[in-house]
């Protein structure tokens, strides 16, 4: 969470100067930085990213390639572009490498590997936590050893 909390402010001093292409950059590795850091809540293993390891790589090099692109086919105040597909360059560059690419990547990601939310890992995820639970007195759960009509 630090490394995102530098990233925000990496961004916000990036926006005051001007610096549209460090902004870019930061951005992206910003916005990776945030889906990589949902593995902390995986518990004792904090930052544990080896189930999301090739989506964050994928999703890392094709935003760092998709801003590349575009700063290298584009700048501010260009007027004349190369079309491909009857599409600027740099517009097919951020179609394809910001958006196609992850999201073919997420997708292929979900049917490849569908044993994540499989009924076997669903059942270790509930074993642990009730074995966690056990002999602790967690607020809001409701007293057991004694019920309303039971002698």
């Amino acid at each position: 969470m630090t490394a995102v909390g530098v990233l925000a402010l990496g961004a916000l001093v990036a926006t005051i100067l001007g610096s549209f292409r460090a902004l870019s950059y930061i951005a992206a590795l910003l916005i990776v930085g945030v889906v990589a850091s949902s593995s902390i809540e995986r518990g004792s293993r904090e930052l544990d990213l080896a189930p999301y390891r090739g989506l964050i790589a994928l999703l890392a090099t094709t935003l760092l390639a998709g801003v590349t692109a575009i700063w290298l086919l584009w700048s501010p105040g260009q007027t004349e572009y190369t079309y491909v597909f009857g599409i600027p360059q740099a517009t097919l560059a951020y179609l394809v490498l910001i958006w196609l690419v992850p999201l073919a990547g997420a997708i292929l990601y979900s049917l490849r590997f569908p044993a994540i939310g499989g009924d076997e890992i669903v059942d270790g995820i509930m074993e642990r936590a009730r074995s966690a639970q056990e002999g602790r007195r967690l607020p809001l759960v409701p007293d057991r050893t004694a019920r309303e009509g039971d002698d």
